[in-house]
């Protein structure tokens, strides 16, 4: 898991399978990733689940003919946004792409996602200077992660 949040900062390479070379991919952005969505069978479930465990206010709109859930956003701040999404093509999975949300108080956070029906996967572990990370099934049954930052 260290790996996987440490690579987030590193530069993509790809691969030329006809020269048998890795080459570097140019950035055209510091921060790559703007937007991510997370499947849910069930948007009110899923509405209230994070609701609860993290606070959040959802905007629902009907996008593409999906059900969609944003998360709150305030441009100029740290970190990006995205959304529950319902529909055809979302499936929930605990394999995969793995989204960290940001916490104050890592073991609380722990807490409420048990209180409201949620799973530990992966319980608190030290990441060093960088913090301390934990994993956590949500409603809807997508592998989540928390991290919280060092005092």
């Amino acid at each position: 898991m260290l790996t996987c949040f440490l690579m987030m900062t590193m530069i993509s390479c790809k691969t030329d399978h006809s020269e048998n070379t890795m080459k570097e991919t140019k950035r055209t952005f510091e921060n790559p990733v703007v937007y991510f969505e997370i499947p849910v069978y069930d948007i009110d479930r899923a509405i209230k689940f994070y609701g609860s465990v993290f606070h959040f206010d959802f905007d629902k709109q009907i996008i593409d003919h999906n059900e969609m859930a944003l998360f709150p956003f305030k441009n100029g701040q740290f970190g990006i946004t995205g959304a529950l999404a319902k529909g055809k093509t979302y499936k929930p999975t605990k394999d995969g792409v793995i989204i960290y949300f940001n916490t104050l108080d890592i073991e609380n956070t722990l807490e409420n996602i048990v209180e409201n029906g949620g799973t530990i996967l992966y319980p608190i572990t030290s990441i060093g200077e960088l913090g301390s990370v934990a994993e956590f099934e949500d409603s809807e049954g997508n592998r989540i992660a928390l991290h919280q930052k060092n005092n």
